[in-house]
């Protein structure tokens, strides 16, 4: 099984002893650093090394960037033919480096290689550098910022706005945009481990999410065709075609209600009423979308008139769709809509909704509202019905 290749992108002449530590953790961890200066680069003699460099790019899983106070050398033409600047445009907010190619450094083109290749990266940029960036950041629009000297660019000033405004082009990305500043190796290494055991955790974790909804397809499935049977024996052959769409169509909706344990709501998903007025008679007052990261989602609580709540385990989205399905489900005749509502009654009525649970306790004594505005979990939730 091969290693996870890490390519370690940096300038070499001041970064020589970070870039040394570095390739020193990454062997560690049981991963192949790849880096220019420890001849981990193929140099195909037909090129020039700085497109070596920028191709060996694509043959890694991800890379390190570490950011200093040095420019690095600039790369030469050839090397800025490999990748797609104009693709790369729409990848950020902030593009003015790649108005101007021609100052692009070898550095630069790696990091811009990974990018347009879907290569996650690591940004990492010493503390100096990103001091001197935000006072770069707030004059740059004024006439002295041509004549400000940057302590951390001592030796080529000129060379600093190019550095800054490559910082803008990283952070301003759609995605994968985080920046992080350091002042000693440690601080690369602890934010690595952590960063790396999450990535790993976040995979167990949809590895397992998908398998679960595997689980759920094929038992919606099965459930799917027992009420198109149900509903076969159950009305007249004129309506079967529209009636056997409709319990497709509306089983979340009814299955959801059904939850409630309301001994009216038969009926009352048989009246010509608003969604709003529905949640009213079944004693909802209120609906809250609820932050919870340990979960990599967001929660909705249905909250009761006694104080109590239902927890939906889905984003509050969901209810704005069972919404809309409920203004279709209005539209049919009584006769589809009873039918609907018996067969999927009829089915398993004891079984419970995944994902959905009722909490016997106050909602105040469960969440409580942060100087942010969130909502954070203060204690476990007690009693549940499941």
């Amino acid at each position: 099984m091969a290693n996870l290749k890490v390519f370690i992108s940096s300038t070499c002449y001041d970064l020589n002893v970070v870039r040394s530590q570095l390739r020193n953790f990454v062997n560690n961890f049981g991963y192949d650093p790849v880096m220019s200066d420890y001849a981990d680069v193929l140099y195909d003699p037909r090129v020039h090394t700085h497109t070596s460099c920028v191709q060996e790019v694509t043959n890694c899983d991800v890379l390190i960037l570490i950011m200093g106070s040095r420019f690095g050398g600039k790369a030469i033409p050839k090397a800025a033919e490999v990748v797609n600047l104009e693709y790369l445009k729409d990848k950020s907010k902030s593009n003015k480096i790649l108005d101007d190619s021609a100052n692009l450094s070898i550095t630069q083109l790696e990091v811009i290689r990974a990018i347009e290749s879907g290569i996650p990266i690591f940004t990492f940029v010493e503390n100096k550098v990103m001091h001197d960036h935000l006072v770069y950041e707030k004059n740059k629009d004024k006439e002295f910022i041509e004549s400000l000297d940057f302590p951390s660019f001592a030796d080529k000033p000129e060379t600093a706005k190019y550095v800054f405004e490559f910082i803008n082009f990283l952070r301003h990305r759609i995605e994968n945009n985080s920046i992080v500043s350091f002042n000693r190796m440690e601080d690369i290494e602890s934010y690595l481990r952590k960063q790396w055991s999450g990535l790993l955790q976040r995979l167990l974790y949809e590895q397992r999410f998908k398998k679960q909804e595997e689980i759920k397809i094929d038992y919606l499935a099965n459930q799917i065709a027992d009420i198109k049977t149900a509903i076969m024996t159950s009305i007249s052959s004129s309506d079967l075609k529209d009636t056997a769409r409709g319990a497709i169509k509306f089983r979340h909706l009814v299955d959801f209600f059904r939850q409630l344990k309301n001994s009216n709501t038969r009926d009352l998903l048989l009246l010509d009423i608003t969604f709003q007025d529905l949640l009213t008679r079944l004693s909802i007052i209120d609906i809250i979308s609820i932050d919870n990261s340990n979960r990599f989602n967001r929660l909705t609580a249905l909250i009761l008139e006694d104080g109590t709540f239902f927890e939906l385990r889905y984003p509050i989205g969901f209810i704005e769709r069972l919404k809309d399905d409920w203004m279709e489900f209005t539209i049919l005749n009584q006769t589809s809509r009873q039918a609907i509502i018996n067969a999927i009654y009829d089915i398993d009525d004891n079984r419970p909704m995944r994902n959905f649970r009722y909490i016997d306790k106050q909602f105040s004594d469960v969440f409580i509202e942060n100087q942010d505005g969130d909502l954070n979990l203060v204690q476990d939730e007690g009693n549940s019905t499941d």
